[in-house]
């Protein structure tokens, strides 16, 4: 995938005894194929596009530490991207689920590009349920399957009979149309975000149909609760079509531009979410940091000012008050994934470091939000970083979504906190080869895989960071040069 040899300098200078002053290196990267499928094999089945319910895709929705060297990883709604019928805007009964992945690093072989060698291996698929009843639409007057002869049908998966249970999914039609968005009822979730308790029994699960932020059995994936958001964030006329819910709202979330981020603080009592753009009745720019107080369920709203990109996809807590957030654009690999497409580069993927100690409550307020921002720096430029390695912009990801910190290294006898990023790549094993144009007949296809970046960082670099502790303590990987 990557087809540019990462710049020798940079090896020289991560391997230095100088490396010890404050920046943020890629030490690792690691992929996982798009065309796999996960150990779901009940759900394996072709949906109603005709692709596997089980397609290993999206996995960098939503990414979260475990302890060790596990990682949860979160695919939203399921393999949309193809065409199939506009009326559920492509949406299929794909069962909702989280991945268990190893992420392993080790020393790279000498002469490597990066100092770390990042091996994935999937553990379990855990599918997403709930004890009680769920809404599911029965297809009535939503058109056609991809044959064009067989009705839509229920969006209700198969696998509910089967199991005697009620699993969530993807399909936009799994709604009561006469309650508000955020009736803990609808079947329809689009998983965004996903944090570990405290305990490490337990995962947090925001999403953007609602939205909604549940609480579910990290072993079996059955819902344990799910929180009141507060209801300016919930819309009132529901629709199966985007465009229509888009048109039809004036409150409320924009439609899937939820609740596309979500942290937890380290002690583990607070829950810090954030939308992904403005609200309806906001100015564009400003956007929600809504906070969950996990036992009380009690919650307060923040403001967060968009600086360059289009939206938000992740926030991970530094501390009780100091967090990371996901800014990017919608540039870079898989953006446009046919052969008709012209391809875009990567131009916005940041992080910035904001501090809600301060923050100015807006849960009454609406318009524009800017004099109500939280403060914010800019910690990582992605494509900076990133191209000055020598990775192409048209091959890093456009949906850089998960963000999590993972064990610490040690690196020549300095230890090294580890940021892991990943990207959503839309259930797309492979897509256009974005570095040829759609008129040159030679155009093909190249890979689109579930990337892994590793970044590692010093404490000067983020003063006052404080690892979540799950279980066991913060386990360290000792490497010297």
């Amino acid at each position: 995938m990557f087809r540019n040899k990462l710049l020798p300098a940079l090896i020289a200078s991560l391997l230095s005894p100088v490396a010890a002053h404050a920046r943020v290196d890629l030490i690792a990267i690691g992929e996982i194929n798009g065309n796999y499928e996960d150990l779901a094999t009940q759900t394996a089945g072709p949906l109603e596009n005709n692709i596997a319910g089980n397609r290993l895709g999206g996995i960098g929705s939503g990414f979260a530490y475990a302890g060790g060297t596990t990682f949860l990883a979160l695919p939203d709604r399921g393999p949309n991207a193809n065409a199939y019928n506009p009326l559920v805007d492509d949406t299929v009964s794909y069962i909702d689920r989280f991945q268990t992945l190893n992420l392993s690093l080790a020393p790279s072989k000498p002469g490597s590009a990066l100092p770390f060698t990042l091996t994935p291996t999937l553990r379990a698929t855990t599918l997403l349920s709930s004890s009680r009843p769920l809404v599911y639409g029965d297809g009535a007057g939503l058109g056609y399957q991809i044959d064009g002869v067989t009705p839509l049908g229920s969006g209700a998966p198969a696998l509910n009979a089967v199991n005697h249970t009620n699993y969530f999914t993807g399909r936009s039609d799994n709604f009561d149309a006469t309650q508000l968005s955020t009736n803990p009822d609808n079947a329809r979730l689009d998983p965004e975000a996903i944090r570990v308790s405290r305990d490490g029994e337990s995962v947090f699960i925001s999403d953007e149909y609602g939205p909604y932020v549940h609480q579910f059995n990290r072993l079996t994936g059955k819902r344990i609760k799910s929180f009141s958001l507060p209801d300016n964030l919930a819309i009132s006329n529901l629709s199966s079509q985007k465009s229509i819910e888009i048109t039809s709202n004036t409150v409320g979330r924009v439609t899937n531009k939820g609740m596309e981020g979500l942290a937890i603080t380290p002690d583990g009592k607070t829950l810090v979410g954030i939308m992904q753009a403005n609200l309806e009745q906001d100015k564009k720019k400003s956007l929600r940091i809504v906070t969950i107080d996990v036992d009380s369920g009690n919650t307060h709203e923040y403001a967060y000012l968009l600086s360059d990109g289009s939206g938000v996809s992740e926030i991970v807590a530094v501390n009780d008050h100091q967090f990371l957030v996901d800014e990017r654009d919608g540039n870079g690999l898989a953006d446009t994934p046919l052969m008709t497409d012209i391809a875009s580069a990567a131009k916005v993927k940041k992080l910035y470091l904001i501090d809600l100690n301060g923050a100015q409550e807006v849960s009454n307020v609406s318009g524009d939000l800017s004099s109500y921002a939280v403060s914010k720096t800019q910690f990582l430029d992605m494509v900076s970083t990133l191209t000055a390695t020598g990775i192409n912009a048209y091959f890093i990801p456009s949906k850089i979504e998960g963000v999590a910190f993972g064990q610490d290294v040690v690196i020549n006898g300095v230890t090294k906190h580890t940021l892991y990023i990943a990207n959503d790549n839309d259930f797309l094993g492979t897509i256009a080869d974005p570095l040829k144009d759609p008129s040159d007949p030679t155009r093909g296809t190249v890979a689109n895989p579930n990337v892994f970046y590793v970044f590692a960082f010093g404490d000067e670099d983020l003063p006052g960071f404080v690892p979540q502790k799950i279980k066991a303590s913060h386990e360290k990987v000792c490497f010297d040069y």
